[in-house]
């Protein structure tokens, strides 16, 4: 069909078609719809905003290329990750025009419909650069010229637009070797937005990470401290939590396949540690020395206060031609089962009761929400559920968790909504998101008589400012 039509997006849009029940819901979201984001986690380049005058590029640049959520999509039906200008990791070709790109992104911009990428990409062409219509083939470089166009102008520079959505704080997420310049460089520049390094050690504590002997003799580096021992890597990472610290952070970030935390003799870390040094730890080694890091990160964690997250459950670049071509977080990761009441059994006993540590557990398997996870964090003083994450973070993906949270944590023991995105302009996007479905979700508990209106209004403030503001004590 060769027309545009102009995008629609309802006022009152992700809300139920019960009249009472929408009605409430559109009162309580405008409450909120306004207030500032608190961004806790994420995966936003600081780079972006280190120079003023940056821009974010071209069109394909800002939208295509960094967001694996839109070229997973692509690839799924057959489009090679080099016609939409992916970089290879051995520089072989991939295209290098961006009006290309964008054409093929406008081609199949119906993929997206009823997804939570559609959603979010309607959400910023429309609201955030003004698109009155639709992407389609037909419009493709119209709209690519306006949007390159409007990307020339100052109010839509990186740093302004960070004042234009309204971010209060935004952390990033940084590698445990990162010196953290460009967060050094932003403290210095004088730029009063409030951007904040998050500690992530993967890379060294994952012994089968592809170069981690290169990994350790950067945390060497960093650290200032030889890692020639356990011991030695003990001390380097306390040293780079308490650097990470000083710049801002107010938590860690921690990934593995499964939540299994158990602990090692020091001998037997040791004699781990020196294995891996060779070259000769296995998958086994891997798998307890990571389960013995989870329990001393969380005694860490109780000593200088950091936030502590724990993602669980993804197999990580599942398409091996994929990471060979392209690298890792190339939108080839995939859920798997979880369990988390046995396996997370040790730390609790050990440091859940203790007031000083925060644990925000994440999951990809949602089968544990209510059977494990909500239990979990409706017991323990330490354990806070983080909100849907990655696949989930969608209009059913958030039902679902309302659904089976919320009843036995309760709404204090949640630690609200995090964007987790690599997409900068789709912050607002995200998070109005949440805010909608939150709002929908507490007008149902209202019109069914759990809640009264005051309690309504409070909780929708929680879910939309305060809970992720308190669990990640942030000021």
């Amino acid at each position: 069909m060769n027309r545009n039509r102009e995008w629609h997006l309802h006022e009152d849009r992700y809300f139920s078609p019960d009249p009472a029940q929408r009605s409430i819901a559109s009162e309580l979201y405008r409450s909120v719809a306004h207030l500032p984001i608190i961004s806790p986690h994420g995966h936003v380049d600081p780079g972006l905003f280190v120079d003023e005058n940056a821009s974010f590029g071209t069109p394909a640049d800002l939208f295509i290329i960094p967001d694996h959520y839109v070229f997973r999509m692509l690839y799924s039906q057959g489009i090679a990750l080099e016609n939409v200008g992916i970089p290879r990791r051995d520089g072989g070709p991939t295209e290098k025009d961006p009006r290309k790109v964008w054409q093929i992104f406008a081609d199949h911009f119906h993929l997206f419909r009823g997804t939570p990428t559609g959603v979010w990409l309607a959400d910023e062409l429309n609201r955030v650069f003004g698109i009155g219509e639709k992407l389609s083939s037909q419009n493709a470089q119209s709209i690519y010229d306006q949007i390159e166009a409007k990307l020339k102008l100052p109010e839509f520079r990186p740093r302004a637009l960070f004042k234009r959505f309204n971010i209060e704080v935004m952390c990033t997420t940084d590698a445990a070797t990162d010196p953290l310049t460009c967060h050094q460089v932003l403290r210095k520049s004088g730029w009063e937005a409030h951007l904040r390094p998050t500690f992530r050690p993967d890379a060294v504590v994952n012994l089968l990470t592809p170069g981690w002997n290169d990994h350790v003799k950067a945390l060497s580096s960093a650290s200032g401290i030889d890692v020639t021992s356990y011991k030695d890597f003990i001390r380097a990472l306390e040293n780079r939590r308490a650097f990470f610290k000083s710049m801002g952070a107010v938590a860690t970030d921690h990934a593995s396949e499964t939540a299994y935390a158990a602990e090692l003799s020091p001998s037997e870390a040791e004699t781990i540690f020196q294995r891996a040094l060779k070259g000769m730890a296995g998958p086994e080694d891997a798998g307890r020395f990571t389960a013995h890091m989870v329990m001393e990160f969380a005694r860490m964690s109780i000593e200088d206060g950091l936030v502590m997250q724990f993602h669980v459950g993804s197999i990580r670049d599942h398409n091996d031609l994929i990471y060979q071509r392209f690298g890792a977080n190339m939108g080839a990761d995939i859920p798997t089962h979880s369990e988390f009441t046995r396996n997370l059994r040790a730390l609790l006993n050990k440091y859940g009761l203790d007031p000083r540590l925060t644990l925000i557990l994440f999951t990809l398997d949602e089968s544990t929400y209510s059977r494990e996870l909500a239990p979990l964090a409706g017991h323990y003083p330490a354990v806070k559920l983080g909100p849907p994450w990655w696949f989930y973070d969608s209009i059913n993906g958030m039902k679902r968790y309302f659904d089976q949270v919320m009843e036995t944590a309760g709404l204090q023991n949640t630690a609200g909504f995090n964007d987790d995105t690599r997409a900068f302009p789709s912050i607002p996007a995200r998070h109005d998101l949440w805010r909608r479905l939150s709002a929908d979700w507490i007008a149902g508990l209202l019109v069914r008589g759990l809640v009264d209106l005051d309690d309504a209004h409070e909780m929708i403030l929680d879910m939309a400012y305060r809970l992720a503001k308190n669990a990640y004590r942030l000021p």
